[in-house]
C-alpha cells in the first residue's frame, strides 16, 4: 500500500480514479489500484469511454456479438459502457458494503446532448441505473439549469447521483437545494433515504486555465500575481458552503430520517499548467469528507511525492475569500468565467460523445 496515498485517505479524502476501460478490468490494473493505491471508486465520462473504445480490441468480442444479435448502435454503446461500469461496481462491492455506501462508487454519465433537456435526462438516468443494476452506481447529471430539476426527480426516485460540471458557487448552492428537495420527495414517497448517496463534482483545474488566460490579458503585476490561485480558492469556498448548508435545520430533519450528506468532489484535478506543482489540486484540497477523482498520472505523482499536511481547506477560508475579492478587483468577472466553462464543458463532452459514436460505428463495420 502506497504510504502517501494511504495518508491522504486517512486524512478523510476518498481517492477515486478518473478513468475506466475494459483493459483496466481484465488486466487486473484496477484491482491493483484498489489494493495498492487506496482507490475506493471510479468516475467515467464520454471522453474516457471514447478513449477506451478507440484503443485496442478489448471490446470486439462483445461488440461482434451485439452486431450478430441485430442490436442497434445506440443500444450497443449503452451495453458496452454499462458492462464496464457494472463490472467495476462488482469489483468495488466489498468497499461499498464495508463503508455502508459511502465509497465503492462507480459513475456513469447521461448522454451530454441531453444536458439542456430535463425530461430526457430523467428518463436516461433511470435507464442507465436499470442497465447497470447495481446499488453502488452513481448516475452523473450535469449541473445545468435544466439539470437541476432532473437531479431532484432522480433523487426522489431513490437513484444515487453524481452532479457534475459545477463551477460556480451560486450554482452549487442550487445543486444542494435540488438534492435536498429530492430527498424530501423521496421521504414523502416512502423511499429509504439511507440508500441514497450523492456527490457534487466541483471542477478545479479548468477554472485556473480560464482565469489565468484573462489575467495574462490584463497583464498588470497585480493580475499576474494571482495566477494559479483562483481554482483552489473557488473550491475552498465551495467546501465552506457545503459545511454551512449541511448544518442547517433543513438537512438535520432529513438526516434524522437516514439521509446522507452530498459530499464535495474535486474533479478535473490534473494540473494543466506545467509551471504549477503537479499535486496542488490534491494537496491543497484536503478535508473530510471530500472525494478527489484523479487521472492516473496525478495519482502516480501524489504517490511519488505528494505531502499530506492535515486539513488544507478549513484553515484557509479567509485567504480564499480574499483571493476571490482580489480577482474581482483586477477585473476578473467570475460570473462570465463560470458561464464560459459550463458551456465549454457541455460542448467538449458532446464532441467526445460523437467520437465515441463514430468509434463504435467503425468497429461494427470492421467486425
Amino acid at each position: 500500500m502506497n504510504t502517501r496515498l494511504k495518508n491522504l485517505a486517512d486524512a478523510g479524502v476518498s481517492i477515486w480514479l478518473d478513468d475506466l476501460s475494459r483493459q483496466r478490468l481484465t488486466s487486473g490494473n484496477l484491482a491493483g489500484l484498489i489494493a495498492d493505491s487506496s482507490v475506493t471508486g471510479v468516475t467515467t465520462n464520454p471522453t474516457i469511454f471514447a478513449a477506451a473504445l478507440a484503443q485496442g480490441d478489448a471490446y470486439d468480442e462483445q461488440a461482434g456479438q451485439l452486431k450478430a444479435d441485430g442490436v442497434d448502435l445506440d443500444a450497443t454503446i449503452k451495453t458496452l459502457t454499462t458492462t464496464d461500469v457494472r463490472e467495476a461496481c462488482d469489483l468495488f462491492a466489498d468497499i461499498h458494503a464495508a463503508s455502508k455506501g459511502y465509497d465503492g462508487r462507480v459513475s456513469i454519465e447521461v448522454e451530454p446532448g441531453l444536458a439542456r433537456d430535463t425530461d430526457a435526462t430523467i428518463a436516461q438516468a433511470e435507464e442507465l441505473a436499470g442497465l447497470v443494476d447495481r446499488d453502488n452506481v452513481l448516475i452523473k447529471i450535469p449541473a445545468t439549469l435544466e439539470g437541476l430539476p432532473a437531479i431532484t426527480a432522480v433523487i426522489a426516485k431513490g437513484i444515487s447521483v453524481n452532479v457534475t460540471l459545477i463551477f460556480a458557487l451560486d450554482r452549487y448552492d442550487a445543486v444542494i437545494d435540488a438534492y435536498l428537495s429530492g430527498l424530501e420527495q423521496a421521504a414523502a414517497n416512502g423511499v429509504d433515504l439511507s440508500k441514497i448517496h450523492s456527490v457534487a463534482s466541483f471542477f478545479v483545474s479548468r477554472v485556473d486555465s480560464e482565469v489565468d488566460k484573462r489575467l495574462d490579458a490584463i497583464g498588470t503585476p497585480e493580475a499576474l500575481a494571482l495566477k494559479g490561485k483562483a481554482a483552489v480558492a473557488n473550491a475552498r469556498l465551495a467546501y465552506e458552503l457545503y459545511a454551512k448548508r449541511f448544518a442547517e435545520p433543513r438537512f438535520e430533519a432529513l438526516k434524522a430520517k437516514g439521509a446522507n450528506h452530498q459530499r464535495p468532489l474535486w474533479a478535473s484535478t490534473g494540473v494543466k499548467d506545467p509551471a504549477y506543482p503537479d499535486t496542488m489540486y490534491v494537496a491543497d484540497l484536503i478535508a473530510e469528507p471530500c472525494v478527489n477523482t484523479m487521472p492516473e498520472k496525478t495519482m502516480a505523482a501524489f504517490a511519488d511525492h505528494g505531502e499530506v499536511k492535515g486539513d488544507t481547506i478549513t484553515g484557509n477560508l479567509a485567504d480564499a475569500g480574499a483571493t476571490m475579492s482580489a480577482l474581482e478587483s483586477v477585473g476578473i468577472d467570475m460570473a462570465d468565467v463560470v458561464k464560459v466553462l459550463e458551456d465549454e464543458g457541455v460542448d467538449k463532452f458532446v464532441v467526445s460523445w460523437d467520437e465515441l459514436v463514430a468509434t463504435v460505428r467503425g468497429a461494427l463495420q470492421r467486425l
